[in-house]
């Protein structure tokens, strides 16, 4: 049986680096605030994110919206495609 190795935290061996952190846990009641905080962002940013594509679509269907406006709306429907198209794919 091989003794353990006792390593001097004080002189790391040469090319070498060491990091050491401390991290306080986190309860459960701790871990519940912050996924419902996480969903309620999600969700809060979702609902714009909704709302302006659906402005841009309104903008789109209407006659009186002039071109300039339109041009502004698909640019943001064109952009808002691509990006959940590249957070799908993660390329």
């Amino acid at each position: 049986m091989t003794e353990p190795r006792v390593y001097d935290l004080s002189a790391a061996p040469p090319g070498h680096t060491y990091t050491a952190t401390v991290k306080p846990e986190e309860t459960q009641m701790d871990a519940w605030a912050r996924v419902i905080r996480e969903f309620l962002v999600l969700f809060a940013a979702l609902g714009f994110l909704g709302l302006i594509a659906w402005i841009c679509v309104e903008t789109l269907r209407s006659s009186a919206a002039s071109a300039e406006e339109k041009k502004w709306a698909m640019s943001f429907l064109t952009g808002a495609a691509g990006g959940l198209i590249g957070y799908l794919v993660k390329k």
